[in-house]
C-alpha cells in the first residue's frame, strides 16, 4: 500500500469518526433536563469546546516556552477535572456537577472560591491591562457563559465525547475544524443564534474578490463567529512563504462582536485555526463616537455583514453626526465603516434592500457619502433565500474602495442555480453558485434576461441626479410564492411599500421637472 493511499485511509477514519461526534452530543443532551432547545445545546457545547481547544494550545504555547504560565489554576485545566484516565478517578456525578457550578465556572469568570468560614479555597483568575490577549480571553469567554446540564452522569459522558477529540494530531485537529463549521451552521435554525452566521459560500466569495495581501489587516466590526475572519485567512494562506510572512498573517485580524455566545464561539473558531493571540474582543462598535476615529483606528480592508432589521438604543445615535444617526443598526454599521477604512482600503459589506431603495434622511445622507468620499464599483444583488431558513429578506453584496469618488457602478443580479427553486438548511448555497458572477466580474458587460436588466453599469449622475439615490438596480423580476415567518413577513411587506414609495417619489419628482414645477 502507497503512502499517499494510507494518508487516504488514515483521513477517511478520521472523518468517519468525527461525523458522528455532534449527534453522539445530541443524543447524550437529550436526556438531560436542563437543556431545553438547540440554542441551549449548542451553548452547552461550546464551552466546553473551548476549553478543550484551549488546553491544547496551552500545551503548545508550554512546549515553546518553558516559562509559560497558565491564567488557570492547576484544578480548572482540562487535563485534571474533565479527562479521564479511565483509572476509575474520573469526578462523574454530583461530584463533577458540583465542581463545574461551584468551582469551575465562578474561578472562570474571576470570583474566589471560599469554604464555610471565608477561606479562599482558589483564587478567580485576574485580568489586567498588562494581562496577555491569549490569557484574557478566558474570562471574556466566560463572563456570560451559562452551564445548563443538571445531570452529572451526562455531562461526564459528554465531557468523555469531547475529550476523544485529539488536537495534537494535524490530520484530526484539521478534520475538527469542518466539524466545527458544521456546528456553527446549526445556529441558523437555533432560533435568534441565526444571526450570526453567515454562510461560508458567501464569506468565501467575498474574501476571494476583495483578494487579501500579506501585510494588509482586516477588520470585522460584528464578526459573529468569525466567518468573514477565517474565510480572510484561508486566502491569505496561500501566500505564506516564510516566517515574516506568518508573522504577518496571524497580525491580520481584528474583529469585535457585541454577544457573549458568538465571541465565545469565535475566539474557539480562532483558537482552532492556528491564530494564539486572537485579536477579537467583546464590545458593541456602536457606543464608540464615529468622528473620534484617526489613522490608527482605520483598517486596510472590512468584510462584514452587519445586523439589519434590528434597532439600538436612543443614546446610540449620540455617536453618530446628525446627519447620519439612523434607527437602523446596519446603516449606523455602515457609518462606522466608512470612518474606520483607511484610505485607498477595500470593503465588501452585506446589506438589505431597504438601504439600496431607503428614502429616509440617514439612510440617503449615507448614500451620498458613500457616493462622494468611496467608489461603490460593484452591487451584487443575492436571491432572498441565502440565508435560509433563518430569513428570506433579500440581500446585497456592495464592494467600495476608498480610492475617490464613485464615477461608475456595476449591478449584477445573481439568479438562483439550475434546478433549485431556493436554498434551503439542506440545500445550502455553495461556492460554486457564485460562478457566473466571477466570471462576469473579470469580464464586465451588460445583460438582460427576458425584458429585464440582470447586469448594468449606472454612473455617478445617473445614480445621484436622475435616481436619486435609489440603489435598487438589476432586481429580481419573478417573484415566486414563499411562506414566510410572521415578522420576516412584516418586513418584507415593509421594505416593498418603501421601495414602492421610492419609485412612485422618483417619478412624481421627474413629472414636476418636466412641468417646470422644480424651478422655483
Amino acid at each position: 500500500m502507497s503512502g499517499k493511499t494510507e494518508v487516504l485511509i488514515r483521513r477517511w477514519k478520521i472523518m468517519s469518526n468525527l461525523s458522528g461526534f455532534v449527534k453522539r452530543l445530541r443524543d447524550i443532551m437529550r436526556n438531560d433536563a436542563g437543556i431545553k432547545g438547540d440554542a441551549q445545546r449548542i451553548e452547552q457545547i461550546a464551552w466546553m469546546l473551548f476549553l478543550k481547544v484551549y488546553d491544547a494550545k496551552e500545551q503548545d504555547w508550554a512546549f515553546d516556552d518553558e516559562r509559560y504560565v497558565s491564567i488557570l489554576p492547576e484544578v480548572c485545566r482540562w487535563a485534571n477535572w474533565a479527562h479521564d484516565d479511565k483509572s476509575g478517578s474520573a469526578m462523574t456525578g454530583d461530584k463533577l456537577l458540583g465542581f463545574v457550578n461551584n468551582t469551575l465556572f465562578p474561578v472562570l469568570k474571576g470570583k474566589d472560591v471560599k469554604d464555610a468560614s471565608g477561606k479562599t479555597l482558589v483564587e478567580g483568575i485576574r485580568v489586567t491591562a498588562q494581562t496577555p490577549i491569549k490569557k484574557a480571553i478566558v474570562q471574556t469567554v466566560f463572563a456570560d457563559a451559562n452551564q445548563y446540564m443538571k445531570d452529572g452522569v451526562l455531562l461526564r459522558q459528554v465531557i468523555n465525547v469531547i475529550d476523544e477529540l485529539d488536537l495534537s494530531d494535524y490530520e484530526e485537529s484539521h478534520a475538527f475544524n469542518e466539524i466545527y463549521e458544521g456546528i456553527l451552521k446549526e445556529l441558523q435554525s437555533a432560533g435568534s443564534a441565526g444571526e450570526f452566521y453567515t454562510p461560508r459560500a458567501v464569506t468565501d466569495f467575498m474574501a476571494r474578490m476583495i483578494q487579501p495581501r500579506i501585510g494588509e489587516q482586516m477588520a470585522d466590526f460584528a464578526c459573529g463567529t468569525g466567518g468573514f475572519i477565517t474565510s480572510w485567512l484561508g486566502e491569505l494562506q496561500k501566500q505564506i512563504k516564510n516566517t515574516a510572512d506568518a508573522k504577518k498573517y496571524g497580525d491580520s485580524i481584528y474583529g469585535i462582536e457585541k454577544k457573549q455566545f458568538p465571541y465565545m464561539l469565535c475566539i474557539t473558531n480562532l483558537l482552532l485555526h492556528g491564530l494564539d493571540v486572537p485579536q477579537v474582543f467583546h464590545d458593541n462598535s456602536l457606543l464608540h463616537d464615529v468622528l473620534d476615529y484617526t489613522e490608527k483606528d482605520q483598517f486596510d480592508v472590512i468584510l462584514m455583514n452587519p445586523p439589519y432589521g434590528g434597532s439600538e438604543k436612543k443614546d446610540v445615535k449620540n455617536h453618530f453626526p446628525d446627519d447620519l444617526a439612523s434607527s437602523e443598526t446596519a446603516d449606523l454599521f455602515m457609518s462606522v465603516i466608512m470612518y474606520r477604512l483607511r484610505p485607498g482600503g477595500r470593503a465588501a459589506v452585506i446589506l438589505p434592500d431597504g438601504f439600496l431603495f431607503g428614502t429616509d434622511n440617514a439612510k440617503v445622507n449615507i448614500k451620498k457619502k458613500l457616493l462622494s468620499e468611496f467608489n461603490l464599483h460593484t452591487v451584487i444583488r443575492m436571491p432572498g433565500s441565502v440565508f435560509a431558513p433563518y430569513t428570506s429578506i433579500t440581500t446585497n453584496i456592495l464592494f467600495f474602495d476608498r480610492t475617490g469618488s464613485t464615477q461608475e457602478t456595476w449591478f449584477y443580479r445573481l439568479d438562483m442555480p439550475e434546478g433549485y427553486k431556493h436554498f434551503s438548511k439542506t440545500k445550502p448555497m455553495k461556492l460554486e453558485h457564485f460562478d457566473p458572477a466571477i466570471q462576469w466580474w473579470h469580464n464586465r458587460q451588460e445583460i438582460a434576461a427576458d425584458g429585464f436588466d440582470k447586469a448594468k453599469r449606472f454612473t455617478a449622475q445617473q445614480l445621484t441626479q436622475e435616481l436619486h439615490y435609489n440603489l435598487d438596480q438589476c432586481g429580481y423580476p419573478h417573484e415566486e410564492e414563499e411562506i414566510l415567518d410572521p415578522m420576516d413577513l412584516i418586513q418584507r411587506y415593509q421594505e416593498e411599500r418603501a421601495s414602492l414609495n421610492a419609485e412612485i417619489d422618483r417619478v412624481l419628482s421627474q413629472i414636476t421637472a418636466i412641468l417646470g414645477g422644480g424651478q422655483g
